[in-house]
């Protein structure tokens, strides 16, 4: 199943939205180069990705490869707009090698509580996703954002185009220490996959200062398929 772009995740719609708008820092460096290993069942994979962001819009480019997949170059761009005091609008566009085109629509209600609802569509062609989630799927949380910079979600990422019954719950958590973070995210993931009917448990592990930043993460069944993944990054604002 890892061809298939409507089977597998992207960040731009589970993460954009595991982010309250307004929760990133003000004055951060405009660059993000993030470097990211992706340990296999005998082989890895190898992530390069440049993204800029101003106020509350990113712009990037990365590749991806590995002996398997090949390579993939990609590009994303996404923004949040807000309408009025409590509702935000956050689209995104991101585009890939071998003819992938797919977008986001999120909307974010409330103040410091919070909820979201959002869709995804992709044209179905080839993607290999470094994330989590399915692609083409519908997405519903909810979250709160302390005074403290402390941010906690909920939310539930659910395929409603190929009938894949899969389904991605997160449990997202936001922690401040000084002028640094850590960003810890639960995943309960279940559907059809290249295995049959799955159920795994994955996590992953962010620790941010204000120029550098760790992550490891492990996926269960990576993108649905057969393959269970340890992803470690790291990188650097400039």
């Amino acid at each position: 199943m890892r061809p298939k772009a409507g089977r597998i995740a992207a960040v731009f719609l589970t993460y954009a939205a595991a982010v309250p708008a307004g929760a990133a820092a003000g004055n951060s460096p405009p660059w993000k180069l993030t470097v990211g290993e992706y340990v296999y069942d005998g082989y890895i994979g190898s992530d390069v990705n440049l993204r800029w962001r101003a106020d509350d819009t990113s712009a990037w480019v990365g590749t991806y490869t590995d002996r398997n997949y090949g390579t993939q170059a990609r590009a994303g761009a996404d923004t949040s707009i807000d309408v009025g005091k409590y509702l935000q609008v956050q689209p995104s566009l991101q585009v890939a090698s071998r003819g992938f085109v797919g977008g986001s629509l999120n909307v974010q209600v409330g103040g410091a509580w919070y909820g979201i609802a959002g869709i995804g569509r992709t044209d179905a062609r080839p993607y290999f996703n470094l994330n989590f989630d399915p692609n083409d799927a519908l997405t519903f949380g909810a979250g709160h954002h302390a005074a403290d910079g402390t941010s906690y979600m909920v939310f539930v990422v659910a395929d409603d185009r190929f009938h894949t019954g899969q389904r991605d719950w997160h449990a997202n958590a936001q922690i401040p220490f000084g002028d640094s973070h850590a960003t810890l995210d639960l995943l309960r993931k279940s559907g059809l996959s290249d295995a049959g009917r799955i159920t795994g448990w994955g996590y992953s592990a962010n620790w941010d200062w204000p120029r550098w930043f760790l992550r490891v993460a492990y996926d269960p069944y990576q993108n649905f398929s057969l393959q269970n993944a340890w992803r470690f990054a790291a990188g650097i604002r400039f």
